[in-house]
């Protein structure tokens, strides 16, 4: 009996290895509290150039991750409202597992 699809063993890899970027897994650590939050406010916090943040931004988007939208001159980004519980799961846990992160009380 096949556990994973190999679809859904490929979701999770491409997951992963978005994640396994330092700068965008800062950023979605940022963008995980479900709030918006602008570009010029990420490339504060991560000290990153706007090409730069754009750039891990689009990755970002392209897995999925995160969706964004239009305001003046800057883009605000947040986590994606409509992600699978499972990518949801994996995301919580590489969370989880960095270092100065709080854990939940079980």
């Amino acid at each position: 009996m096949r556990i994973f699809s190999y679809t859904n063993m490929m979701n999770v890899i491409a997951t992963l290895s978005t994640l396994a970027e330092p700068t965008r897994l800062a950023a979605l650590r940022i963008l995980w509290d479900g709030g918006e939050h602008c570009v010029c406010e990420l490339m504060e916090r991560l000290e990153s150039t706007q090409s730069r943040m754009s750039r891990h931004m689009g990755v970002l988007k392209s897995a999925g991750l995160v969706t964004d939208r239009r305001d003046a001159q800057w883009v605000r980004y947040r986590r994606n409202p409509n992600l699978p519980p499972a990518t949801i799961a994996i995301v919580d846990a590489v969370i989880a597992a960095l270092p100065g992160q709080k854990k939940k009380a079980a």
